[in-house]
């Protein structure tokens, strides 16, 4: 099973490059899985972010459609960053403090900052925020940690493969970005 979902991870992700829509469905497949897949491995936080994803899948690819050929990559403004990353550390910690308390579970604080990284980074990607992907490198990174930790090398692995594809990534938006302004400055003219 999980080398189905990583499987599916990839193509989520780099169908997600692509700005092709079909990378929802291979996410919502993709996170179905690794939902059983992490609740055995007692990462119940990274389960819980299975369910998420799913949803996000299905919200994604309406944003997407939705909005299709007029739905450019955008940015935040430092004030967004701001609210995001204390909004990640607050139900980090929170989270966090009550796995430890009532739960059994593997690395609390580690697989709630990942958790809750990931769900703010699923909505950047699904509003075709750029800045994603800075926060995916971020994330993936303690998550390799996490996997590792757990006995899921395969999936460690696949989150060192995103590290690779978030950088490609990166450029490949920063480019559409650019050249969506050069477009809009022709416009004017």
């Amino acid at each position: 099973m999980e080398y189905i979902a990583v499987l599916l991870a990839i193509l989520y992700l780099v169908l997600a490059v692509k700005q092709n829509i079909l990378c929802w469905l291979a996410g919502i497949l993709s996170s179905t899985l690794y939902l059983f897949i992490m609740f055995s491995a007692g990462l119940y936080m990274e389960a819980s972010l299975q369910i998420f994803y799913v949803v996000m899948g299905v919200y994604g690819w309406s944003q997407w459609k939705l909005n299709d050929s007029n739905f450019v990559v955008n940015n935040w403004s430092p004030k967004d960053h701001f609210k995001a990353l204390t909004l990640i550390f607050l139900l980090t910690f929170s989270s966090g403090y009550l796995l430890k308390l009532f739960t059994d579970a593997a690395l609390p604080y580690l697989d709630a900052l990942t958790t809750w990284g990931a769900i703010v980074a699923t909505y950047m990607v699904a509003k075709k925020l750029i800045e994603n992907w800075i926060y995916w490198f971020v994330i993936d990174s303690i998550s390799i940690f996490l996997f590792i930790s757990r006995d899921l090398n395969l999936t460690a692995l696949l989150f060192g493969l995103y590290l690779v594809i978030i950088c490609f990534g990166y450029r490949s938006w920063s480019r559409a970005r650019k050249d969506m302004k050069k477009k809009a400055t022709a416009n004017l003219q």
